[in-house]
């Protein structure tokens, strides 16, 4: 290869490394803005309600137990037997449990950032089956000492709760009171259940109404041995998280409709229950749970970042093309020109961050996106000598951002379209310059090659 072709694809190939610098501070940027998005999101969360978890209801029956234990006197070293007093809960779930919640979303502001937050009209109905001596075996009860029951609902945040809580328990009315009275379930209220005793009885049917705010995700605990949920809201974006996805699902423009089913078979709630460990919060317990989160899935900045994830590609390609007009034309273009092009094409991920926070990813990138075009198209008229030429470049250019944009919006079949960009321009890179003598090409006239040498005479 002849020598002055080698130093100009040497430079070129450090042009594009350098470009790397500016790019890098580009990416540094989103990340800071996505923190700064996120810090704000917080404080608006901070002073309304953060996410939401509905754990329950359950009854719980708090119990003392007599229990006989070997002790070792210090002093003597004899062994006795000592009868010491354990407390604990009793733990039941309902045999059935439905939710049926209506969820409106409204968006707050706070500067050019925005919360989205939701509004649950729940209806929740169901059924509890108490056993017989609260399910101890009958040679254990004289050994048991139980203190008045309650049903105890966990709500993640109680700050969300917009109405006042009012259970119906075998069409008999008692009002809520404020706190769970369960140390590792966390806040939430409680209704005493002086009515059950040990001696069992028919089922207690019960049912409320809650009206829950929070921001961000609304999860439930499948808690019953079979349970029902349906939820609907006006978010067209949603994504289910948690342990299990809805049975049904329907999502259009106007919002999404939801329903899950689930029973113990599936969830093994009961038997986590029973081995929950209040020290760690009873995590095994609490995190199997499903809902919906209704933050954007992808927002302006992942689709920023996702964008500057292919701008060596993006500057590799148009220097490519740069380079294959200079060859097939025999035109002198300088390092300073393509440096200038680089620093043009690096500008655009700048001007998509800075206008998708005002109007919209889709826009942003319209406007970002021809404004480079433009400006480069007008600059490489001058540098090529040519407005068919500077015009065949713009088009080339509009089509890469074309493409780009299609990258970005079909996540699932990006790779497949990248492979595909990449073996494409490659063809057309190989069919341009299949006759073209390289070792010919740095054997131009010395006033058309050897700029870059500084050699021009």
């Amino acid at each position: 290869m002849n020598r002055s072709l080698a130093i100009k694809l040497g430079m070129i190939a450090l042009l594009i490394l350098l470009l790397m610098i500016p790019l890098l501070m580009i990416n540094g940027l989103i990340d800071e803005r996505q923190e700064l998005r996120d810090g704000v999101l917080q404080d608006i969360a901070r002073s309304s309600s953060y996410n939401q978890q509905l754990i329950g209801p359950m009854i719980v029956v708090p119990f003392r137990k007599s229990v006989k234990v070997w002790n070792t006197n210090e002093k003597t070293g004899v062994r006795f037997l000592e009868t010491v007093e354990r407390t604990g809960e009793l733990y039941f779930l309902p045999e059935q449990f439905e939710l049926d919640g209506q969820v409106r979303t409204e968006t707050r502001a706070r500067g050019i950032y925005e919360a989205r937050m939701f509004h649950a009209d729940n209806r929740i109905d169901g059924r509890f089956k108490v056993p017989e001596r609260y399910g101890v075996a009958a040679k254990d009860f004289a050994d048991y000492r139980f203190d008045e029951p309650y049903l105890s609902v966990g709500i993640s945040d109680i700050r969300g709760i917009e109405n006042a809580l009012t259970l119906t328990l075998n069409q008999q009315t008692v009002d809520f009171l404020p706190g769970s009275r369960l140390g590792w379930l966390g806040q939430g209220v409680h209704v005493p259940l002086p009515m059950i005793t040990a001696q069992g009885g028919p089922e207690l049917t019960f049912g409320f109404d809650l009206r829950l705010q929070g921001t961000g995700e609304f999860q439930i605990l499948p808690v019953g041995k079979s349970t029902k949920v349906h939820l609907s809201a006006d978010w067209p974006h949603p994504s289910f998280i948690g342990n299990y996805l809805p049975s049904n699902r329907e999502i259009n423009e106007q919002g999404f409709s939801a329903d899950w089913q689930t029973s113990f078979f599936s969830t093994n709630l009961l038997e986590t229950l029973q081995a929950c460990e209040p020290s760690d919060g009873c995590e095994a317990f609490r995190s199997r749970a499903f809902g919906v989160s209704f933050i954007d899935p992808v927002d302006q900045y992942l689709k920023s970042d996702r964008a500057i994830k292919y701008a060596l590609l993006f500057i590799a390609l148009t220097f490519a093309g740069f380079f294959l007009f200079e060859v097939l034309k025999s035109l002198a273009v300088h390092p300073v020109q393509y440096a200038l092009v680089g620093v043009a094409l690096a500008f655009f991920y700048l001007l998509l961050l800075s206008l998708s926070e005002h109007i919209g990813f889709t826009l942003a990138y319209l406007v970002s996106a021809s404004a480079c075009v433009v400006l480069i198209g007008f600059y490489v008229c001058h540098v090529l000598r040519s407005v068919s030429h500077g015009l065949g470049f713009s088009a080339g250019l509009a089509g890469l951002y074309g493409l780009l944009y299609g990258l970005l919006s079909a996540e699932d079949y990006a790779l497949l379209m990248g492979s595909l960009l990449l073996f494409g321009l490659l063809g057309v890179f190989m069919v341009l310059t299949r006759k073209l003598d390289w070792y010919g090409v740095g054997a131009k006239p010395a006033a058309a090659m050897n700029f870059e040498l500084g050699e021009v005479k």
